[in-house]
């Protein structure tokens, strides 16, 4: 592991990848001050350009990491001042860092977030350079019976852990899958989903999916509230976190930290998870004078301890199993597949410039957007006066040149277009679009694997429970299901009987 740390650093280390990590995370941290934007939108907007660039995976990945752990930096910025989350992990942040600022302490909460968020994102960055290794060693073991099978599990993970409503999610998934069937059939030359319409039969694009599904309807939400511009930044003042502050939350970072990678780790959940379970806990174990909510430094530390460390320890599934540990992973593992490589358990023996370069630049870019996010705070916050007029085609201008500068094609704007479209209506409908993409992109896989199996038995289903490993995961998918469901039934037991 530190020969495989060491040679990582050789890739992260050249010019072009330190100017790409410095890139992404400046870029992050505005993406994620900025309410609606967040690192879904940003990587999907950056990430046609940079494949139309030319650049290497393994350069831009580290651009696109850095864009997602950047945001996690920047979403508390507006969360703290303008009590307006940049997104979703940054809610909870907004509970403690907005009093603080009302305090006049607004300084030091920005400060203290950017540590906390420092410390969060290191100890997550060494579990997965501990444990990702080891994951990989043992993923060698999966065939395509143990990929379905694990997909299988994704997906009621997917269903139980993503969002408020369990059915909208699972439906949303479903579409996801739908939508990675359109096109020829490449084992029986069937079209699907193409209403004869020859520009879909390669199918749906997904760089086209993302910025069609995220950006174009952002933009359409945007446009909806275009005359709502509100919010005045409270003074900010010093932002150099003192010492003692720091000390004095270090169990709520640490416990928080770890509470955050392990969530990360989890396929399905993400920072907003992580964040929201670090806080309820820490204000049970911390909130002995009832300050929580009324600008405890404690309660800001938590979840932005959490939130960090859990965008770090989605990459953990990402690289070792194929499996997105958030919505925002689900888009690098698109980028991933982009570049023609197959994320899962060989990534690690097959391409390990890329995924060493990844790792070693996690660790850069974290002291960059420590140096970044203390000294120029109140620089970031300026820019969240930006009015929405200018914001917004700022917005569609990247997204229509990514598109376009990729495939030279009008149609794939046009399907950009309704895309979006789709996904205004399904978010004005309160569904989350990330189980979409998500679905999208294990829903091909999904396929593949279930073909190699049946191919592999001749057509005998038994190959699907055929080994211990596949067996455990459909145990493990049934419990996911199943445990909700039992302890819903329980609690609504209980409480007629105490009626």
């Amino acid at each position: 592991m530190f020969d495989f740390l060491i040679h990582g650093f050789g890739v992260a280390l050249t010019p072009l990848n330190l100017m790409l990590a410095f890139t992404g995370a400046l870029l992050g941290t505005l993406f994620g001050a900025l309410p609606g934007i967040g690192p879904i939108n940003g990587i999907a907007i950056l990430m046609p350009l940079a494949y139309s660039l030319g650049l290497p995976a393994e350069s831009a990945l580290i651009l696109l990491a850095g864009i997602y752990t950047g945001a996690e930096y920047g979403g508390r910025i507006s969360s703290i001042l303008l009590n307006v989350p940049g997104d979703a992990g940054a809610v909870m942040t907004a509970l403690d860092g907005n009093p603080l600022a009302r305090k006049g302490l607004a300084g030091p909460a920005l400060g203290l977030s950017a540590v906390s968020s420092f410390i969060g994102a290191t100890i997550s960055i060494i579990g997965l350079t501990l444990f990702a290794p080891l994951l990989a060693s043992f993923a060698v073991n999966f065939g395509p019976a143990e990929y379905f099978a694990l997909m299988i599990f994704a997906f009621s993970s997917l269903s139980v852990m993503m969002g408020k409503d369990p059915i909208k999610t699972l439906i949303g998934a479903v579409l996801g899958v739908m939508l990675a069937t359109v096109g020829v059939d490449a084992g029986t030359g069937v079209m699907r989903f193409t209403g004869g319409l020859p520009e879909l039969y390669d199918g749906i694009d997904f760089v086209v999916l993302v910025i069609g599904m995220f950006a174009i309807s952002e933009i359409l939400l945007m446009l909806e509230h275009l005359g709502s511009d509100s919010g005045r930044l409270a003074p900010i003042g010093r932002v150099l976190v003192k010492v003692k502050e720091v000390l004095f939350c270090k169990g709520a970072i640490l416990r928080s930290s770890l509470f955050g990678f392990i969530i990360g780790v989890l396929p399905g959940t993400g920072a907003s998870v992580a964040s929201a379970v670090s806080y309820t806990t820490e204000k049970r174990i911390s909130d002995r004078e009832g300050t929580f909510g009324e600008g405890d430094m404690r309660g800001l530390a938590a979840p932005e301890a959490a939130n960090n460390a859990s965008a770090v320890g989605s990459f953990v599934p990402m690289l070792t199993l194929g499996i997105p540990g958030s919505g925002t992973t689900a888009i690098l593992l698109g980028a991933l597949m982009l570049y023609n490589i197959d994320p899962g358990p060989m990534l690690f023996s097959e391409q390990p410039r890329v995924v060493g370069g990844l790792i070693a630049s996690l660790y850069i870019g974290n002291i960059m957007l420590l140096l970044l996010n203390l000294p120029l705070a109140g620089l970031f916050a300026r820019v969240l006066t930006m009015p929405r007029w200018l914001l917004v085609p700022g917005i569609a201008l990247l997204s229509f040149v990514g598109v376009y500068q990729l495939h030279s094609d009008l149609m794939a704007i046009f399907l950009m277009l309704a895309v979006g479209i789709m996904g205004y209506v399904l978010r004005k409908f309160g569904f989350s679009l990330a189980p979409i993409v998500l679905g999208f992109v294990l829903g091909g896989l999904m396929e593949q694997n279930l073909r190699r199996a049946l191919a592999m038995s001749g057509g005998d289903y038994g190959v699907l429970f055929g080994s211990g490993l596949a067996i455990g995961l459909w145990c493990a998918a049934l419990t996911v299901i199943v445990i909700p469901m039992v302890f819903s039934g329980w609690r609504r037991l209980k409480a007629s009987a105490a009626r």
